[in-house]
């Protein structure tokens, strides 16, 4: 097999397992409990719209993080090394708390439920954001979309979040038969399954950056 192929194979891997690794972080399954609890006095036709506009504002808010990540971190002076370490700080807090089957509060707090379940319309806040596309996963897109900086990279990269808005789409919009098939048992067990995941992925931001900020640690990284 030729070099070229080889290159072009280890990039679609990549690839795949970058939109693995953030679908556990949009974690749309841990989010059917609150989709249904928000939407329970809805029509169908409202849960549907509901899914739609969400999974859109998904799209959109991560689709941002990707083409003004850079921007932001150059307006703030922040270094890529160092926000990688950061932002698997966070994702390895919120990987902590999906092992123990928790949502995590800096996706969406009490507070915000309670006000949340009072509104019109829940598509956007708080089921979008910060539930589904929160600090996380607009971290995880960032420092992804910071890896090259060539337009077949950024093409791909809009690819993996269209994919990702998808799976969000199907899954709220059949959350009834989810719930019903997974119970909040199953529900658990895929979100801390999900939790390991990310707990791996914020191993692995902590551990690059803290190499390239400390580069005397590669040789014991």
């Amino acid at each position: 097999m030729p070099n070229n192929d080889i290159m072009l194979m280890t990039n679609w891997n990549e690839y795949i397992q970058l939109s693995a690794g953030l679908i556990s972080v949009v974690n749309p399954i841990g989010a059917i409990p609150t989709f249904m609890a928000l939407t329970d006095t809805r029509t169908q036709e409202d849960k549907k719209r509901t899914a739609i506009v969400c999974a859109c504002a998904v799209f959109m808010v991560l689709q941002v993080s990707l083409l003004a990540g850079e921007p932001i971190l150059n307006f703030f002076s922040i270094g890529l090394p160092a926000f990688r370490v950061a932002g698997g700080i966070l994702i390895l807090l919120m990987g902590l708390s999906m092992l123990h089957a928790k949502l995590d509060g800096s996706r969406h707090t009490p507070e915000e439920h309670a006000e949340s379940s009072e509104k019109e319309s829940v598509a956007v806040v708080p089921l979008a954001l910060p539930l589904l596309s929160g600090p996380g996963a607009i971290s995880t897109t960032i420092v992804y979309g910071q890896m090259e900086h060539t337009w077949l990279h950024y093409l791909l990269m809009s690819a993996v979040i269209l994919s990702v808005s998808l799976v969000v789409l199907i899954a709220l919009l059949i959350a009834p038969k989810i719930a019903r098939l997974l119970g909040q048992t199953g529900i658990n067990i895929v979100t801390r399954v999900m939790g390991l995941i990310l707990a791996a992925i914020a191993v692995e931001f902590i551990t690059k950056g803290l190499s390239a900020i400390f580069p005397v640690l590669t040789g014991t990284l």
